[in-house]
């Protein structure tokens, strides 16, 4: 590893700011077996600040591509309840959870899509009562990522395979705001708070829908619950533990009200989703569900993610992401959620965050769907914010506020 410091850094980051680890909370890490010096760095990290135990929950691609070619569809259908058990119990210890993120996006592209979709779709039912563990924010959660081989190799594909993994790695360095001169846990704190501010403007405008207009055609009304509330940056558990999600993050977002979308939305960025990566592709709503949709590559798998349940086919996330961010402005196509959906706006079909509305973290689930919270075993964002986007932000009397021009904020400004 030649950049030890840096992914020390990153570690350090990953457990006391990403997961916010607290005296005598277990941590699970997920992680590609590759990844198993930096997950040493953050294990002994979070001990150092006083976890009661690192458990790691460790993959790989080739037994993954293993498990899709050679397993029966029903087998693969079979999630065995030990798994679900499992995971419970480290819930009732009050865990909390990295994921490092190292894969090739579209590893998966060359397998049976069918058997694919039929594993994700038995495995989120299967742990769906687990689900809000996360989503409410009970515990602490992070992702944060590190360079592979073929990744970098797909992202730099006219370097050679030492300088296309030297930059993506200085790439994702960047990305994290980490580098040798700074403190990366001051960066983000001053990261966090122009961010938390942006998303105060936004929630104290109240604006019932937001108006959507890029050159690539976009034209979208994004209604939005009552009560809506922009998160953005660092985000509070249930038990007022502050912590950052994503490690990077750019956006501010908040809760679309499933029943009040309209107009036509176009991709900007692909979007890679269960091991395929779909290209120029776009939806059509009609209060609020998906009624036509298209692509140029991988239509497949956008048709498995649209029909995966009913709430896949309407909104659950609007975020807003300024063209400037650094993330943007690099100019690289990571084909990863994680980094491309903070170069640009974007929107997510599926689960709702009930952070995102007043109550949502102590109401009724049945309460709040009829608020307008949609619901969903899925939440995939895709991209489509541009540079030259507007959006406007409509309050309840009819008032038109400028939010963005030209793919950046000028609210308040």
């Amino acid at each position: 590893m030649k950049n030890q410091n840096l992914y020390e850094k990153l570690a350090k980051l990953a457990v006391r700011m990403g997961v916010h680890v607290q005296k005598d909370q277990p941590l699970l890490v997920r992680a590609n077996v590759r990844d198993v010096e930096f997950v040493r760095m953050v294990s002994k990290e979070a001990y150092e600040v006083g976890a009661s135990d690192v458990i790691v929950d460790w993959s790989d691609e080739e037994l993954s591509r293993h498990k899709f070619q050679y397993q029966s569809l029903e087998r693969l259908k079979d999630i065995p309840d030990w798994l679900h058990d499992k995971h419970k119990y480290l819930q009732d210890k009050g865990i909390c959870s990295l994921a490092v993120v190292s894969d090739c996006p579209g590893g998966l592209k060359d397998l049976d899509q069918e058997k694919i979709s039929a594993y994700s779709r038995a495995f989120s039912e299967k742990m769906d009562d687990l689900m809000d563990y996360q989503m409410k924010n009970i515990g602490q959660w992070s992702i944060v990522a590190l360079p592979s081989q073929d990744w970098a190799e797909l992202v730099f594909p006219n370097l050679s395979p030492e300088e296309a993994y030297s930059a993506l790695e200085k790439a994702i360095f960047s990305a994290s705001r980490v580098d040798e001169q700074s403190n990366p846990e001051q960066n983000w704190l001053e990261h966090d708070a122009r961010l938390t501010a942006y998303a105060k403007k936004m929630t104290d405008y109240q604006f019932t829908k937001l108006h959507f207009t890029s050159e690539l055609g976009t034209d979208l009304e994004v209604g939005l619950v009552d009560g809506n509330i922009w998160e953005g940056g660092g985000t509070d558990s249930f038990f007022g533990i502050h912590f950052e999600p994503n490690i990077p993050t750019e956006e501010v977002f908040s809760m679309p009200h499933k029943d009040r979308v309209n107009g036509i939305v176009y991709a900007s960025k692909p979007l890679s989703y269960s091991g395929k990566v779909i290209e120029n592709f776009w939806f059509r709503f009609e209060n609020g569900k998906v009624v036509e949709y298209g692509a140029e590559k991988e239509k497949e798998a956008l048709d498995k993610l649209v029909n995966f349940d009913e709430g896949s086919s309407h909104l659950g996330e609007v975020a807003l992401v300024p063209y400037n961010s650094p993330i943007s402005q690099s100019g690289i196509l990571y084909f990863n959620t994680l980094f491309d959906e903070n170069a640009a706006c974007h929107l997510a079909l599926g689960r709702a965050y009930p952070e995102n509305i007043q109550g949502g973290l102590t109401d009724e689930e049945e309460s709040l769907k009829k608020r307008g919270m949609n619901t969903s075993l899925v939440h995939v964002d895709f991209m489509f914010g541009t540079k030259g986007m507007d959006v406007d932000g409509i309050q309840r009397d009819g008032t038109v506020v400028p939010v963005f021009r030209k793919g950046s904020f000028v609210i308040g400004e």
